[in-house]
């Protein structure tokens, strides 16, 4: 903008605009009404913050009108006069503290930001921020009409097209909506802290903030910071995970368009996915929970804040073309009602924060047993089906009571381990949805991670990350795969499994008595790293619990406690007897369970006991470790096995002295007699669901018995 342009209207013009960007500022230092100011001549804001004047863009000999900020030395251009219409509410391509972007709904009136030309030319550029006033109103980034970011809509805490934001002493949001306007500003609690929104001629919005030390601006955030933040980058009914290759993936009960594993596995998933089973619509659809999700694009959907999520789920129901619903604020629970109707586009995992989502399927696609109440991906039959080779023979791992374990690789590459319940296994659907509900909730580097669940009809399946290394027990109970396994390797698996028990006991958000310790259920990875699985008889414990009571006892042979097996009686101290037992199996090579002895009738407890208290216990150990053992290493972990095992459950030690034990150097407790040492005439079943009758030390008598 040349000088000439600069006149008495103009100057009002730039006594209001003045005001707006120093909302500190007096009636001082104005142009009084017939009087202006010349190239090279300044106005400066009261609070000494801003400048208004002539300058001309880098690289740029024309002279343009424009506010900077009057104490950044690299003079930061925020607002640039008459660029098509002469309001302070029409801002250039900074958004400022106190600012708006949003719509006024009673004159129509937008306040958005767009991009300079270039950076020599302040005209209006392809790009702007702005309000999409279609379904519930959201903010978005675009070139022209094309949507290429979107921030999401207000979800009552945060824009929740972006990750849950964190509490800092910088920034203070503010959103408002009501029947009259809809914008979003911010404030900055530190005024001596100068800091903006930029919208470059590029199209990147970037969040700076001035570094006095640095004499620089330093970007503090962008719009786009992976494939998930471009608009739409996986399709319809898909999500988008940075942290997984493809990213895309499509929703449970949703398809590859295409049935090309190179699509699937293509960059581009512009076409997404479509419905496995379509929509039957009068009563014949139900709906999917997901959770930490960036919630879909708001442009086609409805809200109302005074309905409850019930109804939410009800009105959805009456309308065909609604495919799914949410609470439209996310605090105190959550409350009010937001519905989408036609495709679910523009969808992301979040790593942090996110929201539920509901998704309408159709019934066929969710168990009978309530699907949806797993909080856990479902696969679908024939992905899991396909993945094992139609569940050929040959990917069989293993065979247990509850039915056989296939290896598979789904279309992506990823190899998993599909654990297939026999429909006349021990385990039906209460533990299984126990194990599900568990393990879901779970993380650890010593538990086993379960990618999901497969549920059709009366067949249950779980998909395992898969164990390459098989299990624990496949290697010490054989004479040549026990001598791949050293006194290293087992003491670090010894260490893993305490780990990953001390975790379930005292760590996770849940408390968690496992019931089934044994050596078949900690498997191995590439570097013999032990993972707990098989939690389809596992208990949450509370906090102030410390045991509980069943007439139902299941587990396997050699691995339950005596309070357990006798009364029924189970707490973190039976999981300690299961470890004892583990530890001297792993250090010996031979099973309890079976033991024998051509002196004794002892089981592996019992031997142990007796070269203890005969002060003969090294020749408790593998002979495959040759004279290749830390003779104090082995003595000590000999000695724990023992503590774990002993009768009482008060004299056996917690997970966390366990671990304590095991990696110090002081003088450890003597052991007292293990519980279950003598085993005579028992039936060679390993495994009960039910005791019924007298289980005694030296017999037992189980009128029940169900397969492991």
């Amino acid at each position: 903008m040349k000088n000439q342009l600069l006149g008495n209207k103009g100057s009002l013009l730039f006594l209001c605009l003045l005001l707006f960007f120093t909302t500190t500022t007096l009636a001082l230092n104005t142009i009084p009404p017939g009087q202006s100011i010349k190239d090279g001549e300044t106005l400066v804001s009261a609070g000494g913050s801003f400048e208004l004047g002539f300058f001309s863009p880098r690289n740029s000999k024309s002279r343009y009108v424009g506010i900077w900020y009057k104490k950044v030395s690299t003079g930061t251009v925020v607002w640039v006069a008459n660029r098509e219409t002469p309001s302070f509410d029409y801002p250039c391509d900074t958004f400022l503290p106190g600012m708006k972007l949003g719509r006024n709904f009673v004159t129509g009136f937008d306040w958005h930001i767009s991009s300079w030309k270039s950076m020599q030319n302040p005209a209006p550029g392809l790009y702007s921020i702005r309000t999409d006033p279609q379904g519930l109103p959201q903010f978005v980034l675009k070139n022209g009409t094309e949507i290429l970011f979107r921030a999401g809509p207000w979800n009552g805490a945060y824009l929740s097209g972006r990750t849950l934001p964190t509490v800092n002493p910088i920034y203070s949001f503010e959103f408002v909506w009501n029947e009259n306007e809809i914008y979003y500003e911010y404030e900055v609690q530190n005024h001596s802290v100068y800091t903006r929104y930029l919208l470059n001629p590029s199209g990147l919005i970037q969040r700076t903030i001035w570094n006095e030390r640095k004499k620089d601006w330093e970007v503090f955030a962008t719009s786009q910071v992976d494939q998930c933040s471009i608009y739409a980058y996986c399709g319809p009914y898909a999500t988008c995970n940075t942290n997984e290759s493809p990213p895309c993936k499509c929703l449970e009960g949703f398809l590859h368009r295409s049935a090309s594993p190179e699509d699937i596995n293509s960059v581009d998933w512009s076409n997404g996915c479509t419905r496995r089973t379509p929509l039957a619509c009068e009563g014949g659809d139900s709906f999917l929970k997901q959770t930490g999700l960036r919630i879909p694009d708001t442009s086609k959907s409805w809200a109302d804040l005074s309905i409850d999520l019930k109804e939410c789920e009800k009105l959805c129901l009456k309308n065909c073309s609604c495919t799914a619903y949410t609470n439209l604020d996310i605090r105190e629970g959550g409350r009010g009602c937001l519905l989408w109707y036609g495709d679910l586009t523009d969808i992301s995992e979040l790593n942090e924060g996110g929201q539920d989502l509901y998704i309408r399927l159709a019934t066929c696609d969710l168990s009978e047993h309530g699907k949806e109440d797993l909080e856990l991906p479902v696969f679908d039959f024939a992905t899991v089906a396909t993945a094992t080779n139609n569940f050929l023979s040959n990917n069989i791992l293993g065979q247990g009571g509850f039915g056989p374990v296939y290896k598979g690789t789904l279309i992506e590459g990823q190899e998993i381990a599909v654990k297939r319940l026999s429909k006349n296994s021990g385990q039906g659907l209460e533990e299984f949805k126990n194990e599900v509900t568990l393990i879901s909730k779970l993380q650890h580097r010593n538990l086993v991670k379960l990618f999901g669940c497969c549920i059709r009809r009366d067949e249950n399946m779980l998909i395992y990350e898969y164990m390459p290394n098989k299990s624990l027990d496949y290697f010490i109970f054989d004479q040549t795969r026990s001598k791949l396994l050293d006194w290293r390797i087992r003491m670090h698996i010894i260490d893993g499994i305490a780990r990953g028990v001390l975790y379930l006991h005292h760590d996770s958000i849940l408390r968690i008595i496992h019931r089934d310790l044994k050596a078949s259920n900690i498997l191995l990875d590439n570097n013999m790293n032990p993972k707990i699985s098989d939690f389809g008889l596992a208990r949450k414990f509370g906090l102030d619990q410390t045991r509980a009571k069943t007439r139902r006892v299941v587990g396997t042979y050699g691995y339950m406690s005596p309070e357990y097996a006798l009364d029924g009686l189970f707490s973190m101290k039976s999981d300690v007897f299961s470890f004892g037992v583990l530890v001297l199996e792993i250090l010996s090579g031979k099973k309890n369970r079976g033991f024998s002895h051509p002196e004794h009738d002892y089981n592996l407890l019992g031997h142990a006991w007796t070269l203890w208290m005969g002060k003969r216990p090294l020749e408790l150990i593998d002979t495959a470790f040759g004279d290749l053992y830390n003779a104090t290493e082995v003595l000590r972990c000999i000695n724990v096995g023992l503590l774990c095992v002993q009768q009482s459950p008060p004299d056996r030690p917690n997970m966390s002295l366990v671990l304590l034990m095991l990696c110090g150097d002081s003088v450890l407790p003597k052991p007292k007699q293990p519980g279950f040492f003598i085993e005579r005439n028992l039936p060679m079943t390993d495994s009960i669901s039910e005791k019924n009758e007298m289980f005694s030390i030296y017999e037992s008598t189980i009128t029940s018995l169900e397969p492991r």
